[in-house]
């Protein structure tokens, strides 16, 4: 051993047990992680946006790797369960749509998070945003794992109509109605009788979101964000950052309102690109930018608003555009920069790749769907060796893919018990698409590749027998539940009992 690499190992031995920052850390990198609501997969310059500036977004492209073929959801709350359990959100969070207000049901708390395995692995952890995984203090962010927490628990447009939680910024705000109670179920409250949004800091209500609230969100958020930064710049941290932008109502704030080429949707996604900005200038002011690794996401497709070309499809849909979302890895040095992968790789693989670069423990007693990406995220590998992925919308199996094949099993139309009649009674032909040559599923080339299409349905009934075809199946885990599940905020603006600031 030289007499410099002998002075480094004694210098790391003599640290180890002193400071906040191990030297057995040293290796470990940050993770911030910036999930979107609702951004459409060319809604941003470096997927081809022609309407919206993200110049900041362009940067962490260039600098990073594109991944053209990551997958969340069809929407919000079971994408963000894949985001956070490293599974189908079929398995960890079976529920038909959303959770809503004071629903019964939510994240298990016996699940564990990536908060949970990288906290564990000696993280500081916060989530600052939208959390949509259970608003009951049985299921927030402070339960599950993570140290600190700031954001509305839901979407933003789950609230009053009198609030501006029903209309975009600008219009005409209706005066109160009663509440209609149609539709309420165990998933939580809806409609008129959504109460008051909550912005929770930990677990105290601090605010009543109004306009002005919607309309500070971005700005807020961005500062907590770059505060937490701040705050642990000498130890590992996980920041998750996922924005209430750019899910309707549309709130862009005042220094963005009226600026892009694209209207209010426009406007809101270049605060957001802002954000980024504000938050990529914190790492490389604090020299933390050589050892964190960010991901930037959306978790579920755009809607009709967005721009999702060349996919077809939106949000809540299985078609392409409804669940393959834009996503930009970045680790100066460790991750190649003006890199793209079409790699198939999903929310889910964030658990697992985040746990093995932090030492930390994917868990070993309940199964994983996700796996560890990292061998494609640091250029080692073109493909992430994933044999399928299955595409859910609420219980319904509704394509699998394999390599560049998507078989759909359920047409768009009916799904459920009745569809799954009319394919075993051979009224749906299968549709194949070749997703390599024909991204824009237009093309059905089913006639032509016969044996594709028996293997993968072979593999869709495989999945059929873990996670049920139709319906939950026996490898769907139990749902977290409360009795008597209250708001946060009742209609008369009171305060639930415990949740008053100043406590």
């Amino acid at each position: 051993m030289n007499s410099r690499r002998f002075i480094l190992t004694i210098l790391f031995a003599a640290l180890a047990p002193f400071g906040p920052l191990r030297a057995a850390d040293a290796l470990k990198p940050n993770f911030i992680l910036i999930n979107i609501d609702d951004l459409g997969y060319a809604d941003i310059e470096p997927f081809g946006s022609k309407l919206n500036r993200t110049p900041h977004l362009n940067r962490l492209a260039a600098e990073g790797m594109k991944l053209t073929s990551f997958y969340g959801a069809p929407v919000c709350s079971p994408s963000r369960a894949a985001l956070m359990t490293g599974c189908y959100p079929k398995r960890a969070l079976p529920i038909p749509h959303v959770l809503f207000p004071a629903g019964a049901v939510g994240l298990n708390p016996n699940e564990r998070t990536v908060a949970e395995v990288l906290k564990d692995a000696g993280y500081a952890t916060g989530c600052i945003g939208k959390w949509h995984l259970g608003d009951q203090p049985e299921f927030l962010p402070t339960r599950q794992g993570f140290d600190y927490y700031l954001g509305i628990p839901y979407s933003n447009d789950m609230g009053p109509a009198e609030d501006g939680s029903k209309s975009d910024l600008g219009a005409k705000l209706p005066e109160p109605k009663l509440a209609n109670l149609t539709g309420n179920d165990e998933a939580g409250l809806r409609g008129q009788s959504q109460p008051p949004l909550p912005l929770l800091e930990n677990e105290r209500v601090i605010a009543r979101v109004r306009q002005e609230e919607q309309q500070g969100i971005v700005e807020r958020y961005t500062t907590a964000a770059v505060k937490l930064i701040r705050a642990h710049k000498d130890r590992r941290f996980f920041l998750y950052l996922p924005h209430n932008a750019v899910h309707f109502p549309l709130y862009p704030g005042k220094a963005f309102q009226g600026k892009s080429r694209n209207g209010l949707y426009g406007d809101w996604v270049e605060e957001m690109d802002w954000s980024i900005g504000q938050v990529m200038g914190a790492l490389r002011e604090l020299k933390l930018d050589r050892n964190t690794l960010v991901l930037f996401t959306s978790d579920n497709g755009g809607t009709g608003r967005a721009v999702n070309a060349p996919l077809r499809g939106f949000k809540a849909s299985t078609w392409e555009g409804g669940i393959r979302v834009p996503t930009i890895a970045w680790w100066p040095g460790k991750i190649p920069a003006g890199a793209s992968s079409g790699a198939i790789a999903s929310m889910m693989d964030v658990l697992p790749t985040f746990a093995k670069l932090a030492g930390g423990v994917v868990p070993g007693d309940r199964k994983i769907d996700g796996i560890d990406l990292w061998s494609v995220l640091s250029g080692k590998a073109q493909d992430s060796g994933r044999e399928a992925f299955y595409y859910f919308r609420g219980p319904v199996l509704e394509a699998v893919r394999s390599g560049p094949w998507k078989l759909h099993l359920i047409a768009r139309g009916p799904t459920g018990p009745k569809a799954k009649q009319a394919k075993d009674a051979g009224e749906q032909p299968p549709i194949l698409h070749h997703l390599d040559t024909d991204i824009g599923e237009t093309r059905n080339v089913a006639a032509a590749n016969p044996d594709v299409v028996k293997r993968l349905q072979a593999l869709a009934d495989k999945m059929g027998a873990d996670l049920g075809a139709t319906q939950f199946g026996a490898g769907s885990r139990p749902l977290g539940r409360v009795e008597r599940p209250q708001p946060l905020i009742g209609r008369d603006g009171k305060i639930r009992a415990g949740f008053e600031p100043g406590r």
